[in-house]
C-alpha cells in the first residue's frame, strides 16, 4: 500500500509527515525552507511510493481563509500539474500550532529548542496528518 504526505505549508518554513504503509500512523518526517520545497519533493516522489497528499486548510476562527491560502492554492496547482496521479485533499488546521508547542513543552523542550520553527511546523504536519487519519478511518 501507498503512503499519505502530510504537509504543514508555511510561508518561510513548510513541515512534512509520512504514514506508515498501512496507513495508520502519522510521523514527523522533515521540516525545511518552503522555497526548497519543489525540489525536495521531486526526489522524495521518487523514492517513495505517495498516492496522496493532505495540505493543512489554514482558517481563522470566524471560519475564514488565512492570507497564506494563496501560496497554499498556487502549490498545490504545482504539484497537480506536475504529479496529476497525486491525490490531494486538505483538513482543517486550526490550533495544530498550539497543540503542537503544548507537546513540545510536555516533552520538555527547552525553551531555545521550543523556539525553532522547525520542530513546531514537523509537529503541525504530524497533527494534521493524524487527524486526516482518524477522520478517514470511521
Amino acid at each position: 500500500m501507498a503512503k499519505i504526505l502530510g504537509i504543514d505549508y508555511g510561508k518561510v518554513i513548510t513541515g512534512l509527515s509520512i504514514t506508515d504503509t498501512k496507513q495508520i500512523f502519522a510521523f514527523g518526517l522533515n521540516a525545511l525552507p518552503t522555497k526548497k520545497l519543489m525540489i525536495f519533493l521531486e526526489s522524495f516522489f521518487y523514492h517513495e511510493h505517495i498516492e496522496k497528499i493532505v495540505i493543512g486548510l489554514p482558517k481563522k476562527l470566524n471560519n475564514k481563509k488565512e492570507f497564506l491560502e494563496k501560496n497554499i492554492q498556487k502549490f498545490i496547482k504545482k504539484i497537480r500539474i506536475k504529479y496529476p496521479k497525486i491525490i490531494i485533499e486538505r483538513i482543517d488546521e486550526r490550533f495544530t500550532s498550539k497543540i503542537a508547542f503544548q507537546a513540545m513543552i510536555k516533552l520538555g523542550l527547552k525553551k531555545k529548542k521550543r523556539k525553532k520553527k522547525e520542530i513546531l511546523n514537523q509537529i503541525s504536519a504530524t497533527l494534521i496528518l493524524q487527524s486526516y487519519l482518524i477522520k478517514n478511518k470511521n
